[in-house]
């Protein structure tokens, strides 16, 4: 039977991606169906659909885009005992091949990404949590993060970095994050000391914490690292999901995550806990899949972005 779904058949801008009826998925043995509520966009998502992953991960056209959701469990592979049908579910489901995304009105998911969804949020937020979140907990866990810890964040406002401040000041850190000035309140709300980012960025966050960081956690490129490594402490851990080789360059590490059930079960559980806060900027139904992609290309968007079919 068809459904609805966000394609492309070709790499490009967000022009590319077309409203199509695909047929409905069947689960394999250790999946399950998902009637989609939600899905959560991230950066990878376009950078994935401009061919930029192509080195990694091969494309099958056409592809369905997006790799993060929640739903409702409707129907079971063979062997999926943790789940049963009607249950509320979210995922990071980044699947080996580029082709069957989750920006569909039916997705197959396999349990190995899957963990059940907080019931104290709402579908919505619970799709703009799973692969914002899992970066966030690896780059602090990579750090090694702890009480008494001076901790400097780029691009503190965006998906990633808001998680991260949380958890790192769960773990008993001071956090400083960048931002721009519009979400300084907002970062204050997270628990984080804001500066601004760009031009003079090392000197603003020098002025906060004179001895310098303990981690610097880069969700913003490059330059943000390589205006502020001078800041780390003897001994200071570097995490970058942005800049790859310079990070390594800097003594650092480079995080890429995968679906982890685990982790995203151990995030389910700060949220129902209330200790986890999820920002949604903006919701848009599937007809406006594009505008919400050149929404969130700009750069400039707080917290998550998503889609509802």
């Amino acid at each position: 039977m068809p459904m609805r779904a966000i394609t492309y058949a070709e790499f490009g801008d967000a022009s590319v991606l077309q409203l199509s009826e695909i047929d409905e998925p069947t689960p394999g043995p250790d999946e399950v169906i998902v009637e989609v509520r939600a899905v959560g966009l991230n950066p990878v998502d376009w950078k994935a659909r401009q061919g930029y992953l192509e080195p990694m991960i091969s494309s099958v056209f056409p592809v369905t885009s997006a790799w993060d959701v929640a739903g409702v469990v409707v129907a079971l592979g063979a062997d999926v005992p943790e789940f049963a049908i009607g249950d509320e579910v979210f995922a990071y489901a980044r699947k080996d091949v580029l082709s069957k995304g989750m920006l569909a009105e039916r997705v197959a998911v396999p349990v190995r990404a899957l963990a059940h969804k907080p019931t104290n949020i709402s579908f919505e937020e619970a799709a703009a949590v799973p692969l914002a979140g899992l970066t966030a907990l690896r780059s602090v866990r990579r750090a090694n993060v702890g009480e008494r810890d001076h901790v400097l964040i780029h691009n503190g406002a965006g998906g990633v970095g808001s998680f991260a401040i949380q958890l790192a000041v769960l773990a008993g850190a001071s956090v400083t994050a960048t931002a721009s000035a519009r979400n300084h309140d907002y970062l204050r709300d997270l628990g984080a000391n804001p500066i601004e980012y760009g031009d003079g960025v090392a000197e603003r966050a020098r002025e906060l914490q004179p001895d310098g960081y303990d981690v610097v956690l880069d969700f913003a490129g490059k330059e943000a690292i390589q205006a502020t490594a001078e800041l780390l402490v003897d001994g200071g851990r570097l995490v970058s999901i942005a800049a790859g080789k310079s990070a390594i360059d800097l003594g650092g590490s480079v995080v890429w995550v995968r679906p982890d059930a685990v982790a995203l079960a151990e995030l389910a559980e700060l949220l129902e806990a209330g200790k986890l806060r999820v920002e949604v900027a903006q919701v848009f139904d599937l007809d406006h899949a594009q505008d919400a992609y050149r929404e969130l290309e700009t750069g400039h968007v707080r917290g998550k972005l998503v889609v509802v079919p």
